[in-house]
């Protein structure tokens, strides 16, 4: 086994806890990543992207928005806002059933979900071995979820079982309670006259009140989709991971609109689709993907399935793709007195649409790519860290760096650096040894390093360095931009 591959080797039997400290560590170095508010001791998950950061996302979701609104003639963009009438969260359900039963550690002070105490308990028991004692509890549990007193059913099982928290091995519970995960705030100058309005906890209410003034505008004919990305808000029981878990994050999600008993149909093309998107596009390895069937389904759907990704705490939801069946329109029909039915023009046929809807989070998005490409590797005898990002998604597409700033190679370097700065997210770097700077970018996983040499000088060509293997190639200065748009397109 070479030194690269026992370097490898020991990377990936790393503790979760240890990779992720490494993660977060090279996210706030690097500037990918900052706690909130840090001078001021931050606040609970809540982060904010940094130089490399903002780049690193806004590359995510432009991939994500071209592979919608570029790809698909019938789909068309939306941005809506943040803040709606309430009466939308009460249509979609929102108001009286946006809740997760929460429980309490009276010694410990600390807040659990009931649902996710018992299901981990469950997993154990499937890890451990126990059929009898999990075909019981699975049962048991089944049978809760479904009873009308769901919070006092879910804490006799919680009690019956003697569940533990496994962070602190404390089980002094209070009763489980419901809590709703909607932010509310106050709209009007004067409290005593304001109304109250929600922070959005999902982006895709605003393309439901918004399917005819789309249709209507864009001139579509079902099936056509709608896609949006922007924020949302959830005030979650139990945070952390990082940014797997916020408060604040990014959506990235389109409704797709089609004619009833068409849906599985199009369920099945848009699963295909999107879970080869994340190799195909964003690079990330296929191994680490997986597929999620949920037997439990939400009140609007009568189908879901999860693309599940493994970060180093666990195998965990990065985009879900649902059909929603015509839930939603229903509901803003009933709610609003708005007709919300779809007329044929070359039928004449009247219906409701029904929606399959593919919803994938920005944030947890990023940090599966950061999870994916982080790697410790040995190169010409030295340790680095890399990411191996795809070139699509680095934030930096290539460094430039004279091999000495004297000599007029740091005045070519800079040129150079200028030049290709009108297409891509170039970096010129000068200080310290050629091989310190290599391993900078590889850090922050910039694809390529083009070296201005003596040779360069003299012949017009520079040596372009390839991070994930540390290759070179001599190439003519006049080509450079058009191998760098060949590396990100050609993909």
């Amino acid at each position: 086994m070479s030194n690269s591959d026992k370097k490898r080797v020991q990377s990936a039997t790393l503790s979760p806890d240890k990779v992720m400290h490494k993660l977060v560590s090279l996210a706030k170095r690097r500037g990918f990543i900052f706690p909130s508010s840090e001078i001021y001791e931050g606040l609970s998950s809540c982060f904010d992207y940094g130089p490399l950061g903002s780049e690193m996302k806004r590359n995510i979701k432009e991939l994500w928005w071209n592979s919608m609104t570029r790809r698909h003639q019938n789909i068309v963009g939306l941005d809506a806002s943040i803040m709606m009438n309430p009466r939308v969260w009460e249509a979609s359900g929102h108001v009286a059933s946006f809740n997760d039963p929460m429980i309490d550690d009276k010694t410990t002070k600390r807040r659990y979900r009931a649902d996710h105490l018992i299901e981990n308990y469950i997993e154990k028991l499937r890890r451990d071995g126990k059929e009898a004692d999990l075909k019981r509890v699975q049962s048991t549990y089944e049978a809760a979820t479904s009873s009308e007193d769901l919070n006092r059913a879910l804490y006799e099982l919680i009690l019956a079982e003697g569940i533990k928290a496994a962070d602190t091995g404390s089980g002094d519970w209070t009763e489980v309670r419901q809590f709703n995960l909607m932010f509310q705030c106050n709209m009007g100058a004067l409290a005593e006259r304001s109304s109250v309005v929600y922070l959005r906890p999902e982006t895709a209410q605003g393309i439901f009140v918004n399917f005819h003034n789309v249709r209507e505008s864009s001139r579509m004919k079902v099936p056509f989709g709608i896609a949006q990305i922007g924020k949302a808000f959830r005030n979650e029981i139990v945070k952390g991971n990082f940014i797997f878990r916020m408060v604040e994050f990014e959506q990235m999600e389109m409704q797709y609109f089609v004619k009833p008993g068409t849906q599985a149909e199009a369920f099945e093309a848009w699963r295909e689709e999107r879970f080869a998107w994340y190799s195909s596009t964003l690079g990330i390895n296929k191994e680490k993907l997986h597929w999620y069937k949920h037997d439990k389904l939400a009140h609007y759907a009568d189908l879901a399935y999860d693309i599940k990704f493994e970060f180093p705490f666990g195998i965990e939801e990065i985009e879900g793709i649902h059909s929603r069946t015509d839930f939603d329109l229903k509901q803003h029909q009933e709610y609003s007195g708005k007709n919300m039915e779809y007329i044929d023009q070359l039928t004449n046929e009247r219906y409701i649409p029904y929606v399959v809807e593919t919803s994938a989070g920005c944030d947890r998005l990023f940090l599966a790519l950061l999870a994916d490409a982080y790697t410790e590797d040995t190169v010409d005898g030295d340790e680095r860290v890399v990411l191996k990002l795809s070139p699509r998604v680095a934030p930096v597409k290539a460094a430039v760096l004279p091999l000495m700033k004297k000599g007029g190679m740091g005045e070519r370097a800079s040129a150079l650096c200028d030049e290709l700065s009108s297409n891509f997210l170039v970096q010129y770097d000068d200080a310290g040894s050629i091989g310190k700077r290599y391993r900078r970018q590889d850090e922050i996983g910039t694809p390529f390093c083009i070296t201005v040499d003596h040779q360069s000088l003299e012949e017009n060509t520079v040596t372009v360095r390839y991070r994930d293997t540390a290759a070179q190639e001599r190439m003519d200065i006049s080509r450079v931009r058009e191998f760098l748009a060949s590396q990100l397109i050609g993909q």
